[in-house]
């Protein structure tokens, strides 16, 4: 627990609500600022998402060394151990950061946030938490990221099973599938890394999924400490490069358009991106693959080719690797995986597509599909996802200056300005958030840029003597319209996922990502801090010991 465990009531500049990379790096910040800052983290150790999903197979896809903050006395002593590491080892980065930082001196964990109100008179947030805190504060920063509610799909009877049943994200400590029966419904990044591990130890395995992911190779492997030895001189420029990279690390892009090249030579390029792994296929392609449909179908074929030789069972192959691309290449995550295809092809795994079979209902022992089919099983992990984007803050009960809930206002439809601020929401800032280059990059480096935009615009505040910032309605709608206007010139906007909110049913579906890249996205954001641009600024009103603004009086 945190040092302030004992203080339930208290006052402070800054409240930060959650400690994963977001709430590290802006507690960080913000003491860099001299600034009074305590965080309220709803589970029992630093991490975030890290703290909560403990899977088996679970690893990080950005690879070494983007997946980390910028800060050197954290990153000079702490030695990665593979390309892309393990959850555990993400694990021991936080305590590493923790023991340089002394973060949780200002940490209370087990301390969910319940509810936020705005005092306008006072120019400041009223926090409260399920164990029973009340905080103030002039700054509130909701740092929760996107992949945090969990998200199960309404199976009918779902309580009648027996078995074990549980989401990806809370595996409970001590289960042991080893020859068990499992059930593994879904198929995204969390789906991908369950099956490649359970396949080693489940007696059988039974995959449920709507349609087949595009997984690019990992191609994962050990960094021995005097590699990153010889790396570290350079990690600054790195970590420089990378915010102004489009996604967040830096990679090599083609020199021409997919159309100025030979079949030849794209083959060629596509061979040496294959090869290099990671998200390299993607992040270095051919720009015109998002946008135009005959690009993407070249892109696919080379992806096809080279993945369906990877299966040998026909019937699996067609439905894991189809000759006609199942959604358009780079229009939903793709996975990175290490040995998915093949552990798809053995014969104790088996694979159910939802199209046609869809779930029917649970019974005390499995799960019976549309088509009468009938499997029992001892476990099942429900691979579904997150109420992206929205999930965490919507249930916090934040309410707007006018007692709006924000749930209720982002029903309609998601609305921020620059990914960082809502209108209505002074003195409220947002990170790892919608409407910013989130889903597309490397996390810990967005969340750089816009904790620094939010750190660098407090600063600003201060020494203009300003106490209050909010978006304006104007800027809000304009940040909207160019997302939904950008976003529908690429093919993603075809797509549904969890990208466009399309995964929860219920969700208006929107265009909820900024695609210009990093390096623009942070432009944007700063250029809005000379003259306050989309802003409403104030100073703080003339307020005599009751609280009453003493101008009003007169």
């Amino acid at each position: 627990m945190g040092s302030f465990q004992k203080d339930k009531t208290f006052h402070c500049d800054v409240i930060i609500v959650g400690a994963g990379f977001s709430g590290v790096y802006g507690l960080h910040r913000f003491r860099q600022l001299g600034l009074n800052v305590k965080v309220f983290e709803a589970g029992a150790d630093l991490g975030g998402v890290w703290y909560w999903n403990r899977y088996p197979g679970l690893r990080v896809d950005s690879e070494w060394p983007y997946y980390q903050l910028g800060i050197p006395e954290v990153w000079k002593d702490f030695y990665f151990t593979e390309r892309f590491p393990k959850g555990e080892e993400i694990r021991s980065y936080f305590d590493h950061a923790d023991k340089v930082l002394n973060l949780k001196k200002d940490i209370q964990f087990n301390a969910r946030v319940n509810s936020a109100t705005w005092d306008e008179t006072r120019l400041q947030w009223t926090v409260t938490t399920e164990a029973g805190h009340t905080a103030t504060a002039q700054y509130l920063c909701l740092f929760t990221g996107v992949l945090h509610r969990q998200y199960i799909p309404g199976f009918p009877d779902l309580g009648e099973y027996e078995g074990q049943v549980f989401h990806s994200a809370a595996w409970p400590e001590g289960v042991d599938v080893t020859g068990k029966r499992v059930a593994v419904i879904g198929a995204g990044a969390t789906g991908v890394q369950l099956v490649q591990e359970l396949s080693k130890r489940a007696s059988h395995l039974t995959l449920f999924l709507r349609r087949p992911p595009i997984c690019f190779p990992m191609r994962n492997r050990p960094i021995m400490p005097a590699e990153e030895e010889c790396w570290k001189p350079y990690y600054e420029l790195l970590f420089d490069a990378s915010r102004k990279s489009p996604i967040g690390f830096p990679v090599s892009r083609p020199t021409k358009g997919i159309y100025d090249v030979s079949e030849s030579e794209r083959n060629e390029y596509y061979e040496k991106l294959w090869k290099t792994g990671g998200f390299h296929f993607g992040a270095g392609n051919y720009p015109q693959i998002r946008v135009d449909k005959n690009a993407s179908r070249m892109a696919y074929a080379f992806w096809a080719k080279k993945t369906r030789v990877r299966i040998k069972d026909p019937i699996k192959r067609d439905l894991m690797v189809p000759l006609d691309p199942p959604f358009w290449i780079l229009t939903r995550r793709s996975p990175l995986e290490i040995d998915y295809y093949e552990s798809l092809d053995q014969d104790h795994v088996e694979i159910v597509s939802l199209a046609q079979a869809p779930i029917q209902k649970f019974t005390e022992r499995g799960i019976q599909t549309a088509d009468g089919k009938h499997r029992e099983f001892d476990n099942i992990v429900c691979a579904t996802g997150f109420e992206s984007f929205t999930g965490s803050v919507a249930t916090m009960n934040i309410q707007s200056k006018d007692g709006v809930y924000i749930k209720d206002i982002w029903a309609k439809g998601i609305r921020t300005y620059l990914g960082i601020l809502v209108h209505g929401f002074p003195n409220c800032f947002l990170s790892y958030s919608p409407q910013a280059p989130t889903v597309i990059a490397n996390g810990p480096t967005v969340l750089q840029c816009q904790i620094d935009f939010i750190v660098d615009a407090i600063a600003k505040m201060r020494a203009e003597n300003l106490e209050r910032i909010e978006a304006t309605a104007e800027a809000e709608e304009g940040w909207r319209q160019m997302i939904l206007e950008v976003g529908s010139k690429t093919l993603a906007a075809e797509t549904d996922s969890w990208w466009t909110a399309a995964n929860v049913p219920g969700q208006p579906r929107q265009f909820l990502t900024y695609v210009k890249g990093i390096g623009n996205y942070e432009t944007e954001c700063r250029a809005t801090l000379d003259g306050w641009k989309g802003f409403d600024v104030r100073e703080r009103p003339n307020c005599g010991k009751d609280g009453v603004d003493s101008k009003a009086t007169d």
